[in-house]
């Protein structure tokens, strides 16, 4: 059970992280946020249809190496996969939907997992630990009810 609150608690802090680096400078009405340097910039972005996604892929133990926290044992995910979906036009942020990533490792080996909605983007975590290339397919649904796909490679030293 401790091992489970740990790994919740992980996972929110992630969360959290990846919300704040998307809201770097933004000023929400009277509380301007200021946060510190983040390592990396989006793994992709595309627009399909009138929404812009942009995609990161964060290392859990990078992450948790820099808020002074360790990963918990047994913890098989290496990876938190994040996209945010803006209206390409206006910019902006579109979080009602349903996101499905499938990822193919570089063994071939597929995971897909249902994208939770967390502070303005949908997120995961994956199983990376393997150096290669992983194709990284994204099906998603917005509140407009159009099915969109975005695909990329991302490569795991």
């Amino acid at each position: 059970m401790k091992k489970l609150i740990v790994l919740t608690a992980a996972v929110l802090a992630l969360s959290a992280a990846q919300a704040s680096f998307a809201m770097e400078g933004m000023d929400h009405g009277s509380m301007k946020m200021e946060h510190g340097d983040h390592k990396g910039g989006p793994a992709h972005e595309d627009v399909v249809d009138g929404v812009r996604a942009t995609f990161r892929v964060m290392s859990m133990k990078e992450h948790m190496k820099a808020m002074k926290m360790e990963m918990p044992a047994g913890v098989q995910e290496t990876h938190h996969i994040a996209v945010e979906f803006k209206d390409a036009k206006t910019g902006k942020p579109l979080t009602d939907g349903q996101v499905t990533v499938k990822l193919q490792g570089p063994d071939k080996a597929d995971q897909t997992k249902d994208l939770m909605g967390m502070q303005g983007h949908f997120g995961a975590d994956f199983n990376l630990s393997k150096p290669g290339k992983y194709g990284v397919m994204c099906k998603f649904q917005l509140k407009d009810g159009k099915v969109r796909t975005a695909k990329f490679w991302h490569t795991v030293k």
